[in-house]
């Protein structure tokens, strides 16, 4: 979607879904159809994840069950990443394993030290179908790491352990979205 418009200018924002909503709990289905509704979908979402003030977004959080997710997300060294990826697949995460807060758009203002690599490599296509491959360091690793989390039916709390998953999960409970 590099046509020289901004990402998410010409998309709508759609409600958020929320922890609890069956569609954040089941693996996402692959993308087969890469027409007009797809590259809208992949509009729709980075206005969503702008409006929300958010650095990635799968499509789950947006009610569509579809191996799709946007990031805007900067790395360690301030490099700032824009894009989306189709039907990814991550096959690298390796590294050091660093416990950091970790928050999520599907549970607004709660977050959780949550471990993850330092390095991730993701491996997709793009909303034409061409091949894509998106290498990740620091914060950008733990956001690719995280929005392929979604796509298999899994947010942050699931890789949160001891007191630290029953505070998040105990936090979400009485949030006054849920």
């Amino acid at each position: 979607m590099r046509h020289g418009s901004i990402q998410g200018a010409s998309g709508r924002v759609r409600p958020l879904t929320l922890l609890g909503d069956p569609v954040l709990h089941q693996p996402c289905a692959d993308v087969t159809d890469f027409g007009p509704s797809l590259a809208g979908l992949v509009q729709d979402m980075f206005a969503t994840m702008y409006a929300a003030q958010g650095v990635g977004l799968a499509a789950n959080q947006v009610g569509e069950g579809l191996r799709v997710f946007v990031y805007d997300c900067e790395d360690d060294d301030d490099v700032r990443h824009v894009g989306h990826v189709v039907n990814p697949r991550l096959v690298e995460a390796d590294g050091v394993v660093i416990r950091g807060p970790e928050g999520c758009l599907s549970l607004p203002g709660l977050e959780a030290g949550t471990p993850r690599f330092d390095h991730a490599r993701v491996e997709g296509l793009d909303v034409t179908g061409a091949p894509v491959v998106i290498h990740g360091t620091g914060w950008f690793a733990r956001c690719l790491q995280h929005e392929c989390d979604h796509l298999e039916g899994r947010t942050y709390t699931d890789r949160v352990t001891g007191w630290r998953r029953r505070r998040v999960l105990r936090q979400a409970a009485r949030a006054s979205w849920s």
